[in-house]
């Protein structure tokens, strides 16, 4: 879920829906080496791994955090866009 909501920050990822306050994600990263580049962030491409799980994006969209379109594009509820997962502080910048 922090994922999602890194790539839904960006409007190079995602678009807003102004009358919703949804945001689509898009634009998801292909792994390449062992990691994977979202926004400004290096992320493990084990940690990325969920983008091509079906039952996360099934178990996010229960939840009502995501609307999946799986595996192209993930829709963030506002619920989903405030969700605290905790993990949001231990991204790394890149410096490539």
């Amino acid at each position: 879920m922090a994922l999602f909501q890194v790539l839904a920050s960006s409007p190079e990822s995602s678009t807003l829906n102004k009358e919703t306050g949804e945001v689509t994600v898009s634009y998801l990263p292909q792994a390449h080496g062992d990691h994977v580049h979202i926004g400004g962030f290096v992320i493990s491409g084990q940690e990325a791994s969920g983008f091509s799980n079906e039952a996360v994006w099934r178990a996010l969209d229960r939840k009502g955090l995501i609307t999946s379109h799986f595996p192209v594009q993930a829709t963030l509820s506002k619920e989903g866009l405030a969700y605290d997962t905790g993990f949001r502080d231990q991204f790394e910048q890149s410096d490539h």
